[in-house]
């Protein structure tokens, strides 16, 4: 091994493959803490109130159908009661997000209150076309509902307009039909020729976390949302129609029709899963997500060993200096030690300075064994310049989410044309023909 440039060489490749062990390892630690950070994020928010998607308000009208049987040959007739659902003609919401920031030990918790004011109107329903005689109609059992997943986020009482008079919305709902959980209230719409269209408001504080959604019930929904939160994602099946987004926050508003989505205005029976598909909003993000930012570091560890690994071989071959495979095992484990510092710092400082810190710390350390091993500050200069060039380089990547295939493709590219320019007048089969 020690005169043979081919079987160094295999050696090395084999060491580094060697180091994807350390590496894997780090990369499970990495995501065992990420996991510890979403433990916390959970358990803050089964406290405080999870992600919202708020559904509804939804009209839900019983009414008796009959079942005839033959019992001993006899005809029997037994009565079920069955729900028709009617959703509003006009959905319009508008809200403010206020976040707050949690901690949970080392960790940032986006939470939120929201005060939402949720108005609208119902037409009347056409029993006739949805094939419901009238005096079938359970008349003091219609329902309004509005479905809402996280109830410990509900921090007000909610008092619901109805064509001028007031209901206290009440926990839980009278039909699993297309409300889960929520609230509810019995409704009077009079008798079948009522007035037309039914008016109704009402105002909904609520907490949450992470995410507030609205399912985009009405024939026509608008929606509106404003937040001093500078780092939205929206998110759902609907984007934005107008938006702003600026250091101070954010601003955004949305409109849909029944056209856009897969379910109608009134049916009977329950509803599909397309209700909670269709619904959009917005996610607070916290812009920095160190988790996964180290965890794209690590891909790129590979990559980091081996070209420090070959810079090593080619001054081994260039200055005859002999390198002894522990020695390539103990700088490839300064190289894997590395991300080890990055991930424990990141937790505590922001990613950018535990990224220098921790490429400076280990920069340094190799240097100085460089310096040990080839008694020369030239070399160990050398090293250490293109150390900083790899780390700097690395970091850029990080940076460029979007671009970092092209980049990375681009950088190793000139690194391999660099390598094949340096070495291109060795002799490999006689590189140590002239050694005493």
């Amino acid at each position: 091994m020690k005169n043979s440039a081919t079987i160094k060489f295999a050696a090395v490749a084999l060491l580094t493959l060697l180091l994807l062990i350390p590496l894997g390892m780090i990369q499970s630690l990495v995501q065992e803490r990420e996991g510890r950070r979403d433990d916390a994020i959970k358990e803050v928010s089964s406290k405080w109130g999870g992600e919202q998607v708020l559904i509804g308000p939804v009209l839900s009208i019983p009414y008796k159908t009959y079942i005839t049987s033959e019992v001993d040959g006899r005809s029997a007739t037994a009565e079920k009661v069955n729900y028709a659902h009617i959703l509003p003609e006009t959905l319009n919401i508008e809200g403010i997000v206020l976040p707050e920031m949690r901690q949970r030990g080392i960790y940032d918790i986006a939470v939120y209150n929201s005060n939402l004011n949720i108005s609208g109107e119902f037409l009347n329903p056409n029993f006739a076309q949805l094939s419901i005689p009238e005096k079938d109609i359970i008349w003091n059992d219609i329902i309004i509902s509005m479905g809402i997943p996280d109830m410990k986020g509900i921090k007000d009482k909610i008092a619901l307009a109805w064509d001028g008079a007031e209901y206290t919305l009440q926990p839980g709902v009278a039909t699993g039909d297309v409300i889960a959980s929520g609230v509810s209230a019995k409704i009077p719409l009079g008798s079948i020729n009522a007035k037309e269209k039914h008016v109704f408001s009402f105002q909904l504080m609520l907490n949450g976390s992470k995410a507030l959604q609205f399912a985009p019930l009405g024939a026509q929904t608008s929606a509106s949302l404003a937040s001093p939160w500078p780092n939205p994602s929206f998110n759902g099946a609907f984007l934005p129609d107008a938006r702003e987004v600026n250091e101070n926050g954010f601003s955004a508003q949305w409109k849909t029709l029944h056209l856009n989505r897969n379910y109608p205005q009134y049916w009977h029976g329950q509803a599909t899963k397309e209700i909670a598909d269709s619904a959009f909003g917005v996610e607070l993000l916290i812009p920095v997500d160190e988790y996964q930012k180290t965890t794209r570091s690590v891909k790129y560890g590979i990559m980091l060993i081996s070209l420090t690994f070959l810079i090593f071989f080619l001054v081994e071959m260039f200055n005859r200096k002999h390198i002894h495979p522990i020695q390539y095992i103990l700088v490839g484990l300064a190289l894997c030690i590395f991300y080890l510092l990055l991930l424990s710092l990141s937790e505590y400082i922001n990613f950018n300075y535990a990224y220098l810190a921790a490429s400076i710390a280990t920069i340094l350390l190799i240097a100085g064994y460089v310096k040990t091993v080839f008694k020369n500050n030239k070399l160990a200069l050398m090293q250490s310049l293109i150390l900083i060039i790899i780390y700097g380089f690395i970091y850029i990547l990080l940076q460029l989410e979007d671009y970092a295939l092209l980049m990375g493709s681009i950088g190793l590219f000139i690194v391999l044309a660099a390598v094949m320019y340096i070495s291109r007048n060795i002799d490999w089969y006689g590189f140590n023909s002239d050694e005493k």
